[in-house]
């Protein structure tokens, strides 16, 4: 039987190649914001445009933009006005070779990292880009997880030097995770790993059809599931465990080792890419991952992600770094 192989997404060489301008990349956009081919101004929705070149008086600025000819409008406009490319001075080619950069970086990659790849000016600009393309990435709960799922917890963070084990884990993030078997996976921050707040992620993300659910020995997963089961009597998977304290991993295949490696491409990102997270922004950094893992075998995911970008709405620097240091 021949193995199945998946076509690749598109790497850093395809994009050069592929978006060698400005001027191709702006098409490009324009393409994702409107595939009907019909540009609409973002302010009065109105379709009467005027394409208007301009000479870029700086390599950062677009090579053209439009007028709209409402009479009542009047606006002039990019067509990255209004997405999460707006109000940015970054060329178009360093966005898209940022996006290349990070869906291919399996642990990965920091600020620090882009700002050399791509030779950004400043830290922070490469730690905004970052984030606005994780922006993207964040989805909505999606498909609830079916079949047979894995389920466990881990913890982020909390080293501090000088201090003993019980305050570094008072300081840690929680971090619960599952994965169906050959399918998706979902990462959430949670508050902590206690019987109701698993309860509400499961409820969440797992389909009332589950067939097994894998878990380890945490005391908290058996009251978890029978109230899951009280709520709602449809939700009567069977519940297996492995003990990690005797050394159990595999039983048979009962296993938690699909959820514990997605959990260690985290944590290697954490430990040699990002170095430390804070908790306000946690949640992207795992939806970074969890866009990327269930991605893997996705060859337009390249395209899926510059248009999830002309879909969001901008995400200001001063909502990104409020209340806490960047």
């Amino acid at each position: 039987m021949n193995k199945r192989i998946h076509p690749k997404p598109m790497n850093i060489r395809d994009i050069a190649i592929k978006f060698s301008t400005e001027e191709q990349c702006l098409e490009y956009v324009e393409q994702m914001r409107w595939p009907d081919g019909v540009v609409r101004c973002p302010i009065c929705g109105g379709d009467q445009v005027k394409k208007v070149r301009r000479d870029a008086e700086s390599k950062n600025k677009r090579p053209w933009f439009y007028l709209c000819l409402e009479k009542t409008c009047h606006q002039q406009f990019s067509p990255t006005a209004g997405t999460l490319f707006a109000d940015s001075h970054l060329p178009l080619i360093v966005w898209f070779h940022a996006i290349g950069l990070i869906l291919n970086a399996k642990k990965g990659i920091s600020a620090k990292q882009l700002q050399r790849d791509l030779g950004i000016g400043g830290y922070k600009t490469a730690w905004y880009l970052n984030h606005r393309i994780r922006e993207a990435m964040r989805e909505n709960d999606g498909n609830l997880l079916g079949g047979t799922v894995e389920i466990d917890e881990t913890y982020v963070g909390g080293r501090v030097k000088g201090k003993g084990i019980s305050y570094a884990m008072s300081k840690k993030q929680v971090v619960m995770g599952a994965v169906e078997r050959g399918g998706e996976l979902r990462l959430r921050h949670v508050e902590n790993a206690e019987a109701h707040t698993l309860r509400g992620f499961i409820a969440a993300h797992i389909s009332p059809d589950t067939e097994r659910i894998m878990t380890d020995q945490h005391k908290s997963y058996p009251p978890a599931l029978k109230s899951l089961t009280k709520m709602n009597p449809d939700f009567s998977p069977r519940h297996e465990t492995v003990n990690h304290i005797i050394g159990e991993y595999v039983r048979g295949d009962v296993t938690t080792n699909g959820i514990e490696s997605a959990f260690s491409l985290l944590k290697r990102g954490v430990i040699g890419q990002f170095h430390k997270l804070s908790g306000k922004h946690l949640h992207r950094y795992l939806s970074e991952f969890e866009y990327r893992f269930n991605r893997r075998n996705d060859a337009d995911v390249f395209i899926d992600t510059v248009r999830r970008l002309c879909g969001v709405a901008p995400l200001r620097f001063e909502e990104l770094t409020s209340g806490e240091k960047a």
